[in-house]
This record gives C-alpha cells, sequence and structure tokens, in this order.
C-alpha cells in the first residue's frame, strides 16, 4: 500500500492508493495556532486508519526541504517545522521501508508530468499560483534537483532590481489584495464589485465570472497577472527551456483567459531563437496533483 501526504499552509491531505486509484482519502483544515505539532496529529489519526500495512510514503510538503535527509528547512506559513526530520518521523509512525519527502511544488509537477497536463511532453515546467507560488520541473518523468533545501523557486525570482518577485503579484493573496484596491471606489454598478459582494479573502474566484461577463477590471487584471506571469516565465525558458508550462494551483481557475493570455505575451520576453516557446496548459489534476505525485514519488 502506498502512501501520499500533502502538507500545505491551509489543508492536509492524505490518500493511499497507486497511480491515480485512490483507496482511502483523509482531510484536515490546517490550524495555524496548533503549528506543526498539529498536523503532525492529524497525520497519525490518519494513519491509525489505514489497516493494510505501508509500503511507501510520499510527501509534498509546503516548504524548502533537504531531499536527502527528509529534514525540513522552514515553512513560511506553520510555526514548528524548522529542522524538523519528517522522513524519520514517518518510517516510526508507519515502519515503511521508503520514505520520500519533497516541496509540494515538485511533487505536484510531478502528478501532471505522470497523470495530468504533462503527459505528451519530456520536460515539464509546473508552477503553483496559490497562497504562495511555487514551481517544479520534471524532466523524462524525474523531479529536477538542484542543490538543497530546493530548486525551481519561481516565486521568488525578482521582476525589477525594487523587490517586486512573481509571487508578491501573482499569488492568490497579492491578487485578492489587488482586487479589494480595485473594487474600493468603483460605483455598485462594477459587476467585479457585485460579485465580491461581503467577501473579505479569496476575491479572486470572482474574476473569472466577472470577465466572462465582459467586466473591464476584471480583464485589466487578469491581462496585468498574465503579463508579469509571462515575463517571469521568460527566465524559466531561457534558463531551462521546457516542452510545456502547466499553470496550477487556486488562480490558475480563472481558466482559458488566463492560459490564452500568458501564452499570447510568453513570445514577447523570450529571444527569438525561442519562438515561439513552450505550449502554456492548465493542470488537470485540480486538488489532487500533490497526493497523486505523492503516491507515484516511490516509483521514481
Amino acid at each position: 500500500m502506498n502512501l501520499g501526504i500533502e502538507i500545505g499552509g491551509t489543508k492536509l491531505q492524505l490518500v493511499t492508493g497507486e497511480g491515480t486509484s485512490i483507496r482511502q482519502y483523509f482531510r484536515y483544515p490546517v490550524d495555524k495556532a496548533q503549528g506543526a505539532d498539529g498536523i503532525l496529529q492529524q497525520i497519525d489519526e490518519a494513519i491509525r486508519q489505514i489497516t493494510e500495512p505501508i509500503e511507501t510514503v510520499g510527501v509534498g510538503f509546503g516548504g524548502p526541504v533537504d531531499t536527502q535527509t527528509g529534514q525540513i528547512a522552514t515553512s513560511h506559513q506553520i510555526a514548528g517545522w524548522s529542522g524538523f526530520n519528517l522522513t524519520a518521523w514517518l518510517r516510526q509512525r508507519t515502519a515503511a521501508p521508503q520514505v520520500r519527502v519533497e516541496n509540494d511544488a515538485n511533487v505536484a509537477a510531478l502528478g501532471e508530468a505522470l497523470h495530468g497536463a504533462g503527459r505528451p511532453f519530456r520536460q515539464v515546467f509546473y508552477i503553483t499560483l496559490g497562497s504562495g507560488v511555487g514551481g517544479g520541473m520534471v524532466i523524462d518523468g524525474n523531479i529536477y534537483h538542484g542543490v538543497p533545501p530546493g530548486e525551481t523557486e519561481i516565486g521568488h525570482i525578482r521582476l525589477d532590481k525594487s523587490g517586486k518577485t512573481v509571487e508578491s503579484v501573482c499569488s492568490g493573496w497579492a491578487v485578492d489584495q489587488e482586487i479589494r484596491r480595485s473594487i474600493a471606489d468603483l460605483s455598485h454598478d462594477s459587476i467585479l464589485k457585485q460579485r465580491v459582494g461581503s467577501a473579505t479573502s479569496g476575491e479572486a474566484r470572482f474574476l473569472r465570472e466577472a470577465f466572462d461577463q465582459g467586466d473591464a477590471t476584471a480583464r485589466q487584471i487578469i491581462g496585468r497577472i498574465a503579463d508579469d506571469l509571462a515575463f517571469g516565465l521568460s527566465h524559466v525558458v531561457h534558463l531551462l527551456h521546457p516542452d510545456v508550462i502547466v499553470l496550477g494551483g487556486g488562480l490558475s481557475l480563472t481558466g482559458e483567459p488566463l492560459r490564452a493570455a500568458v501564452e499570447a505575451r510568453l513570445p514577447h520576453y523570450i529571444m527569438g531563437a525561442f519562438q515561439p516557446g513552450p505550449a502554456v496548459r492548465l493542470a488537470e489534476l485540480g486538488e489532487n496533483a500533490v497526493p497523486i505525485g505523492a503516491l507515484n514519488l516511490s516509483s521514481k
């Protein structure tokens, strides 16, 4: 029995199975106040409900990790993880002979490369547009690794010398803030303002509906996101030149308007010899990208 685990800043998911076949599924909300100890207790609770012997464990962790030792470097969202050896802890709890701990974006990249939007391609770059922005590169079905504790951190690529990064303007949280600022002074005739209503978080989820109804502010914001993403991804193309770029994470649910705009803008920022640039695809596995990738870590 294979066990796949996703440890994020807002949710914890555990699945058992193989490939894309999920046999048992556990999901828990993360209580930030409980820190790492609270998440470890939740993992323990789920493991006690798995009746078959666990042969392999794969983990996608939301932060930089040392993939060689399984030690967590840090979490930018949950306290208590720094220096914790998650591989050793999971071996003790599960008695599994094989445990692998990876950054969650790397694991999602593997899931999409093997079973999602990256299947037809050899070299797959995945970017997750969630509360933060992360990246992963898979070549011939294997995760690309740099020197521990990380690599392909596209969210930290600077877009100018002042410190503006891909994450600071293209993460879900950044876009939520941009929407709040943009609609503050708009009249009640604004479609986007009407859709957001009294919501005080997650405003980005209303962009697609407002875009489809012709809202000018929604179109402007999606265009701005796409342009900054294309510029950031141009560095990926110049350094790694993948076959395909896969857009994942909650913000990617904006869907085809965002994908098409990124694909249209990307050639403006890459050198002529690399034109027209990689294909740009939307992720196919949704919330299961990390758990499915984690299930498949044992075969890689």
